[in-house]
């Protein structure tokens, strides 16, 4: 394993090296990013009475999703992961259907900006008002962009070649990561209704519906295929009861099955908000129609 990415503590004599990832490539972010929110959302809490119950909750979803990226990315399923094909997917789909959403209904960015120094603060907004950097964000942030950007990351990291690349070369592996949740969280971010924001419940529901039938399709083509895609992903299957062909089978069946069920999930539990408001819309309207 690359020391950039690795530092595992074997379970004892004999036994493969698997164990707890604290290479500083991922263990330092997330460290910095879990002080960063604690120091910014200690701040909020301070100065607002009236919010502190939001900011609680606020701070419990962040955890959680804090909590299942440092499990997909800290704990032996990372290590694991580089040796058995099902472990690289379960910690692909903690990462994209656990994490990101979580963080991203945590509304952290308040809490982020107030755990810096002030004058980062004022830089950092001022960075964020400029033409250039405005403009590319109202681009990215386009639902139809966001979900072809996640939908590539997941679709090109699968390919064969680019994929057992990631596994050798640590670089690239860090790199798959980044490009998973980075988009997870860009997606999310689009597709979850949020205070202020210009995104509507309806136009979310085919975007979640889009992405649910893609990956449920990934899923499906690795659980059927009779043809091993990864064999450099599956050394460790047999100690798992598995050979390498099952391994890939049950993997798929992971990326169906639950990613199918979160995206999908998401998707009708918006358009039952859509329908709920537009009834409500209607009956105002009636309601403020005059008697004839």
């Amino acid at each position: 394993m690359n020391w950039f990415f690795d530092a595992s503590i074997c379970f004892g004599a004999g036994a493969p090296q698997i164990g707890w990832t604290v290479g500083p490539a991922i263990l330092l972010p997330l460290i910095a990013v879990a002080l960063l929110y604690a120091g910014g959302a200690w701040r909020l809490f301070r100065r607002s009475s009236r919010a502190q119950g939001l900011r609680l909750q606020q701070a419990w979803l962040f955890a959680a999703g804090w909590a299942a990226l440092a499990i997909a990315l800290v704990t032996p399923l990372h290590a694991w992961s580089e040796h058995l094909f099902t472990a690289h997917m379960i910690e692909h789909e903690l990462m994209m259907i656990v994490a990101a959403p979580l963080i991203v209904a945590s509304g952290p960015g308040a809490a982020m900006m107030w755990g810096l120094p002030r004058s980062w603060r004022r830089g950092l907004g001022r960075l964020f008002r400029s033409g250039a950097l405005s403009g590319l964000w109202r681009h990215l942030t386009r639902p139809a962009v966001a979900t072809v950007l996640h939908g590539i990351a997941i679709w090109v990291w699968h390919v064969p070649g680019l994929f057992e690349a990631a596994l050798e070369r640590g670089f690239l592996h860090y790199a798959q990561h980044a490009s998973f949740f980075g988009t997870a969280l860009l997606f999310w971010w689009v597709m979850l209704p949020r205070r202020g924001g210009e995104q509507g419940p309806g136009a979310s529901v085919a975007h979640f519906f889009l992405t649910s039938m893609h990956t449920s399709l990934l899923g499906v083509l690795l659980l059927l295929s009779p043809r091993l895609w990864y064999p450099e992903n599956s050394g460790l299957s047999e100690l798992w009861g598995l050979s390498p062909l099952e391994d890939q089978q049950l993997a798929g069946l992971v990326m169906w099955v639950p990613g199918g069920l979160v995206y999908g999930g998401a998707a009708l539990l918006l358009a039952g908000l859509w329908i709920k408001s537009s009834s409500k819309s209607v009956e105002g309207t009636s309601h403020a129609l005059p008697a004839r």
